[in-house]
């Protein structure tokens, strides 16, 4: 039921995250463009087998999906870093493909890293964004509620390496469909 929480918790976090109209971009300045809306949220339930940062191996504490209404797919991992409650990783890409019907592919050509060294807006850490080349395979479907394991690898211009190995612990999966209120906050159905 910890886990559970702990999912949940980092969902909100992602969805307050996603509200801040300000992102990062490489260099540090704060860019103006507001972030697409997220229409999509998996909140997975198992265990990271492999979770590795530029060399150090770490433990995660819950991972999701979400995607934009442009497309844009991110995988998102929440980190157990004794040292640092905001460590949360992202790997992120457009063009997701389905080759087959329980497989899932993501370029990926970004890491979005957010720490607590990170500034804040609206008191939640900015990501750092890293330009990266890698893939994230999903087998499971999400109409289904049943992903069994994602596997990512990245690389990015710096040369450090993100790989994640996670696996199901058998539970559904909980995807929600965000939609835009009037007062243009988003409005998320309960989870099941």
């Amino acid at each position: 039921m910890r886990l559970c929480w702990q999912a949940l918790a980092v969902a909100a976090n992602f969805f307050a995250a996603l509200s801040v109209a300000h992102s990062e971009e490489r260099i540090g300045a704060p860019s103006k463009r507001e972030e697409p809306v997220t229409i999509v949220l998996a909140v997975m339930s198992g265990k990271c087998t492999t979770l590795k940062i530029a060399g150090r191996d770490y433990r995660c504490r819950a991972i999701a999906f979400f995607q934009t209404e442009e497309g844009r797919a991110n995988f998102v991992i929440a980190l157990d870093d004794p040292t640092d409650n905001n460590h949360i990783i992202t790997f992120s890409g457009d063009n997701g493909r389905r080759p087959q019907d329980d497989l899932y592919e993501l370029p990926i050509d970004r890491m979005l890293v957010r720490s607590k060294d990170r500034p804040k807006a609206d008191g939640l850490p900015v990501p750092l964004v890293e330009l990266s080349a890698g893939m994230c395979k999903q087998l499971g479907v999400f109409a289904t509620r049943q992903v069994s394991s994602i596997s990512c690898s990245a690389v990015d211009i710096k040369g450090q390496k993100y790989d994640l190995q996670y696996e199901s612990d058998g539970s559904p999966i909980k995807v929600r469909r965000v939609r835009q209120t009037q007062a243009g906050r988003p409005a998320i159905s309960p989870f099941d």
